[in-house]
């Protein structure tokens, strides 16, 4: 039998709240099928399987607030039937799978092992008998906290996850100006042809010409575990998008390398009205090898991000401004941008870092080859 787990949906998403099931006992389950709706602290995620299988037993209730890992149904394996999945739980120890069953949330938890709660005495009100923060609260005789507010939700998750990220990852970060006269006129003249909703935006440029940069400089690209560095042959590169609620999230577009312009034009746009109207993919959300921020729209001359663990780089632009450049001994007004890198001194150094920037910025002279 296969235990199908709640996914790692970002560094600062901890916990989500089952909404809705796609799925029921007996049903054929393929990889990339939705399979629930999960709601977090940013959005609701179509949660999708990367198991193939039959339903056994759904583990968890509408409703329920679940943690990270936490199993939410089981799959039988191959050859494998309800009678003798039940016949093999049944020769386990009554008390065992009742035991890891038992619903808590995290709040709940936390709360309880602070105040010498024994959490054994506690019964849970919550869905499918899952204990709430309520309930343990009620034993000590206080009142239920108020609901958070999901804005401050949002917010305290984003603090936590970027003070983690700080703390463990010794960040280092360079900078890079990038001439991007030619790269705008090959933009103009390429929207030329095109319908204004069809029209291309630098930022698939950029996108574009980080994740080429990254096939030559691979060290940038993947991840930071159990004190290992774990490459990414794919390049799936997570886009910051700002939340009308406030806040940020940041998924995935996959595969950037391998799409033209045009098709990443139509992926950042599909990405970004989603993402704002809380409809996103958990692949969207696990996926990301690095993060790129882009805050030039905003008129900010350049940003030094923070890393998204366990990705190991990100990658930040800012606005293009006319500035003071020498072309051939003549000083004239070149549009350029500021291109910045934070990354992992565990996985790389300055020098790569360099090297890794200057790929960038030379892919952005050649706009025509993206």
């Amino acid at each position: 039998m296969i235990e199908f787990k709640l996914p790692f949906l970002g560094a600062d998403v901890d916990e989500g709240k089952l909404l809705q099931w796609q799925i029921k006992p007996g049903d054929t389950v393929r990889r990339g099928q939705v399979i629930a709706v999960v709601d977090t602290s940013k959005a609701a995620v179509d949660v999708e399987s990367w198991q193939e299988g039959t339903v056994f037993e759904l583990l968890a209730q509408p409703g329920a607030t679940l943690p990270v890992g936490a199993v939410l149904f089981t799959l039988l394996e191959s050859g494998e039937s309800p009678e003798t999945a039940q016949r093999h739980a049944g020769a386990e120890p009554a008390a065992a799978p009742s035991a890891a069953r038992r619903r808590i949330s995290p709040a709940a938890r936390r709360h309880a092992e602070e105040h010498g709660i024994a959490l054994d005495s506690v019964v849970g009100t919550g869905p499918d008998g899952a204990v709430t923060l309520q309930d343990v609260q009620r034993l000590e005789g206080k009142a239920p906290a108020a609901a958070p507010d999901r804005q401050a939700e949002m917010r305290r998750a984003i603090a936590a996850a970027m003070s983690r990220s700080k703390k463990e990852i010794p960040h280092y970060y360079l900078s890079d100006t990038v001439p991007m006269r030619t790269a705008q006129q090959w933009l103009a003249a390429a929207n030329e042809k095109r319908a204004i909703t069809e029209r291309l935006l630098m930022a698939v440029l950029q996108l574009k010409a980080v994740a080429l940069a990254l096939r030559k400089y691979p060290d940038l690209n993947g991840f930071y575990i159990d004190g290992t560095y774990r490459h990414s042959t794919a390049i799936h590169v997570g886009v910051a998008i700002s939340l009308r609620q406030g806040g940020l999230i940041a998924p995935a577009i996959h595969d950037v390398a391998d799409k033209t312009p045009e098709q990443l034009m139509q992926d950042l746009t599909d990405l970004v009205k989603r993402a704002r109207a809380g409809s996103l993919r958990s692949s969207e959300m696990t996926d990301p090898t690095i993060t790129v921020t882009n805050l030039g729209e905003q008129g900010v001359d350049a940003v030094y991000g923070i890393i998204y663990p366990p990705q190991v780089a990100l990658v930040g632009f800012g606005r293009i401004r006319d500035i003071p450049w020498a072309v051939d001994g003549t000083l004239c007004a070149m549009p350029a941008m500021t291109a910045s890198l934070a990354a992992d001194h565990r996985v790389s150094d300055g020098h790569r870092g360099a090297l890794f920037l200057a790929e960038v910025r030379e892919w952005l002279q050649r706009p025509e080859q993206l």
